[in-house]
């Protein structure tokens, strides 16, 4: 089992933007969280291809809720969750997920 972080951003004004953002500045933050054992992230559309009900998502694995919750307390917890308004003006919608990996 492993807990996993899902974050699904709506569609910004500027997606190029957001997406470089993301990429070059916020990812970085991301990745120095402790406990981080992998992520993912991109934009998502429909099953179809078209748009979907969000924007972009992140999704990143802890092995548990408690190194989820010790990693989000962080200094680098804290710096990755205060820079969302940078490229996110809208609040992205969030998940925990208690994962049965296969």
């Amino acid at each position: 089992m492993s807990t996993k972080l899902v974050v699904m951003y709506p569609k910004p004004q500027d997606p190029a933007q957001f997406d470089s953002y993301f990429r070059n500045t916020h990812v970085p933050l991301v990745a120095k969280m402790p406990g981080l054992k992998s992520h993912s992230f991109g934009p998502s559309t429909g099953p179809d291809g078209g748009e979907g009900p969000y924007f972009w998502i992140f999704v990143g694995t802890w092995e548990s809720k408690d190194a989820l919750g010790a990693a989000l307390a962080s200094p680098e917890g804290q710096a990755a969750v205060a820079d969302i308004p940078n490229y996110s003006p809208d609040a992205p919608t969030i998940a925990v997920i208690d994962a049965t990996d296969g």
